[in-house]
């Protein structure tokens, strides 16, 4: 059974550098497209980054373009890197994937989702 393996998240000082990781473990014969969402308390789950499983289609949510780095090391691994956190980042990160090599940035695509990653930024 494929899982996707988290790492990172918790108190975060606002204006650092907020460091995530995902893997994919289990069946991982294939390639996986693979992405970021979050939740904030209150608020719809959102889309913050996706990259194809070769590094060669990103997405970023424009709102964080100056501020957001998602990248993979080509075997089913995602890291997402967040610069200059905000109090308005503080959400639940969660990490999805999809098997395939199709590309695409909507949380509905995602069929495989890790167990989230609370973020909390203090300022």
């Amino acid at each position: 059974q494929v899982q996707l393996v988290e790492s990172g998240g918790g108190l975060v000082q606002a204006g650092a550098i907020l460091r995530l990781s995902c893997s994919v473990s289990g069946r991982t014969g294939g390639h996986y497209l693979m992405g970021w969402f979050r939740q904030a308390p209150g608020k719809e789950r959102e889309t913050v980054a996706t990259i194809n499983w070769s590094g060669d289609s990103i997405f970023v949510q424009y709102s964080m373009k100056d501020r957001c780095t998602i990248a993979t090391d080509g075997k089913n691994t995602a890291s997402l890197e967040i610069a200059r956190v905000k109090p308005e980042d503080t959400a639940v990160y969660y990490c999805a994937a999809v098997e395939g090599t199709a590309f695409a940035s909507d949380s509905r695509h995602f069929r495989i989702w890790g167990q989230g990653t609370r973020v909390t930024v203090s300022s």
